[in-house]
C-alpha cells in the first residue's frame, strides 16, 4: 500500500521524540533474539516491537523495547515490508544480527490516560467480586486476578485480629496476675508477723513456712512477668510493625498489578479495534500515521509488567520472612515454659497447704503444727 504512493505519509507521533540507533544482539540457540514485531505494510509505515520476552537476548541486552521503531536489519532497509518478511529476514541471519531502530521517547504518565484509571477501578472492584456476581454483571475477570496474594492478604488481617485479641489478654491477665502476686506478698508478710508474735514454736514454724510459701509465690510470680513481658513485646512489634509493612507492600502490590492488567486490557481492546476496521477495509488513523498512541500502551505495558515482576518478589520475599518470624517465636518461648511450671507447681503446694486443718479442728493432732491438748 505505501510502497505504491510517491510521497511519505506524515507520521502523527504525538510530540514523542525518537532516536535512531542501533544494535548487535548474538542470537540463543534457537535461532531466536527474543522479540514479537508489528505493524508494517500494507496498513501501517512503521514496523515496531510489540513484545520482548523474558531472558533472551534483546532482554538480557536492554537496548530495545516495545515500542521501538525497526528501521533495518543487518543495514538493509525495512521499508514498505511485512512484518513477516521481517521476520525472515531476522531468521535467515545467523549468530549476530544488527537491528537498527528508532528509539521512543516516551513518558509513561503519558499512557495514563483516563481510560486506563477506570479500567484499575474496574479491576479493583471485580477482585473483591465472586466469580458468580461478576459473571451476574458481565464483568471479565483477568487469570491475574485469580492471585494467591490476595488471599494471603486476607489471612494477615484474619492474624493480625487474632494477635490483637491475644495481645490485649495477655495485657489485662498480666495486670491480673502482678495484683494476684501482691495479694500473694501480703499474706506472706502477714504470716510473717503472725509467726513472729506467736509464743508456741510450732506455730510459729508453720506461719514462717506459709510466710515463706507466698513470698516464693510472688518471687516466682514477677520472674514470669519479667519473662513474658518480651514475648509480649515481639508480639506488638509483629503486629504493629511487621504485619502492618506487609500489608502494605501487599497493597501497593495490587495496586501496580491493577495498572499491569488495565495496560493489557487496552491492548486488547486496540487490537480488536484495528482488527476490525482492516476487516472492514477502513484503516485507523493512527495506524496509517505510525500507530504511535499504541506502541506508547506497548510501552507502558512493558514497564508496567516489570514493576508488577519485582514489587511480586518483594511481597513473596517479605512474606516468607514474616512466616520466618513467627516460626521462630514459638522455639524461643519454649524455656520460658519451666517458669509457668514451676510457679504452678508453688500454686498447688500452697493449696495443699491451706487444705491442713485449723487449730483446734478434728485431726489438728495429725498436722504436727498445734501440740496436742493435754
Amino acid at each position: 500500500m505505501f510502497a505504491d504512493l510517491d510521497y511519505d505519509i506524515e507520521e502523527d507521533k504525538l510530540g514523542i521524540p525518537t532516536v535512531p540507533g542501533k544494535v548487535t544482539l548474538q542470537k540463543d540457540a534457537q535461532n531466536l533474539i527474543g522479540i514479537s514485531i508489528g505493524g508494517g505494510a500494507q496498513y501501517c509505515p512503521c514496523l515496531y516491537i510489540v513484545q520482548v520476552f523474558d531472558n533472551t537476548p534483546a532482554a538480557l541486552d536492554g537496548t530495545v523495547a516495545a515500542g521501538d521503531e525497526i528501521t533495518g536489519v543487518n543495514g538493509r532497509s525495512i521499508k514498505g515490508k511485512t512484518k513477516v518478511e521481517v521476520a525472515k529476514m531476522i531468521q535467515e541471519v545467523k549468530g549476530e544480527v544488527t537491528i537498527h531502530y528508532n528509539k521512543l521517547q516516551a513518558d509513561p504518565k503519558q499512557g495514563m490516560s483516563l481510560d486506563i484509571v477506570l479500567k484499575k477501578v474496574k479491576h479493583r472492584l471485580v477482585e473483591n467480586m465472586s466469580s458468580g456476581t461478576a459473571d451476574a454483571l458481565g464483568l471479565s475477570r483477568a487469570i491475574l486476578c485469580n492471585d494467591g496474594l490476595v488471599k494471603r492478604l486476607e489471612e494477615l488481617e484474619r492474624t493480625a485480629e487474632l494477635y490483637k485479641g491475644m495481645t490485649e489478654h495477655t495485657k489485662n491477665l498480666l495486670r491480673a496476675f502482678y495484683e494476684l502476686s501482691q495479694t500473694h506478698r501480703a499474706f506472706g508478710d502477714v504470716f510473717s508477723v503472725i509467726g513472729v508474735r506467736e509464743p508456741q514454736p510450732a506455730a510459729s514454724e508453720a506461719f514462717v513456712k506459709f510466710a515463706d510459701a507466698h513470698r516464693s509465690i510472688e518471687k516466682f510470680g514477677i520472674r514470669l512477668l519479667k519473662t513474658i513481658k518480651p514475648m509480649l513485646t515481639d508480639l506488638n512489634t509483629y503486629l504493629n510493625k511487621a504485619i502492618p509493612d506487609t500489608r502494605l507492600t501487599i497493597k501497593k502490590y495490587l495496586d501496580v498489578k491493577f495498572e499491569y492488567l488495565s495496560y493489557c486490557l487496552k491492548v486488547k481492546e486496540m487490537d480488536d479495534e484495528e482488527y476490525s476496521c482492516i476487516a472492514l477495509g477502513e484503516p485507523l488513523y493512527r495506524v496509517s500515521t505510525g500507530n504511535y498512541e499504541y506502541r506508547l500502551i506497548l510501552r507502558c505495558r512493558q514497564e508496567a509488567r516489570a514493576r508488577f515482576s519485582q514489587m511480586r518478589k518483594d511481597v513473596l520475599e517479605k512474606m516468607e520472612l514474616l512466616d520466618q518470624k513467627h516460626g521462630h517465636r514459638v522455639p524461643a518461648a519454649a524455656p520460658r515454659v519451666h517458669h509457668v511450671q514451676v510457679l504452678q507447681r508453688l500454686l498447688r503446694g500452697a493449696a495443699r497447704r491451706r487444705r491442713l486443718p485449723h487449730r483446734g479442728g478434728p485431726g489438728a493432732h495429725h498436722a504436727g503444727l498445734w501440740p496436742r491438748p493435754r
